[in-house]
């Protein structure tokens, strides 16, 4: 298998650090990071993603609203995102899911949990 090539959209650098932290350990990951959904897009426009790790809450654009404008761009309709947030809001996630993300998980984010929903999306071993 080729590279792999992330985006993950956190405006937390700290968080953002340790969701790239965790995607290095996949082999041949290639990790972007955007620090909000407007960084987001104009990354997405520049480059191939196999898979997008997205905070909910960001200034200028939030996750759930990045999420339905993924959606919609033909290119990216089948790409995996994974929704992460602080919020365990059942309506959050319930959105995010209905937006068209993949998967979700709340923070603090656990590596290994991290890594099982990516490979599982990513159907790589």
């Amino acid at each position: 298998m080729g590279e792999i090539r992330f985006l993950v959209v956190e405006d937390s650098p700290t968080m953002r650090q340790l969701i790239t932290f965790s995607l290095k350990r996949i082999p041949n990951a290639k990790i972007i990071e955007a620090s909000d959904g407007v960084d987001a897009l104009k990354k997405l426009k520049e480059n191939r993603f196999d898979l997008i790790v997205s905070d909910i809450n960001m200034p200028l654009m939030d996750g759930l609203k990045l999420v339905s404008m993924i959606r919609s761009d033909p290119s990216y309709r089948s790409t995996p995102i994974v929704i992460v947030t602080t919020e365990g809001s059942q309506p959050d996630r319930e959105k995010g899911l209905a937006l068209g993300a993949n998967a979700y998980l709340s923070k603090p984010i656990q590596t290994n949990e991290l890594l099982k929903v990516v490979k599982e999306l990513l159907k790589t071993e």
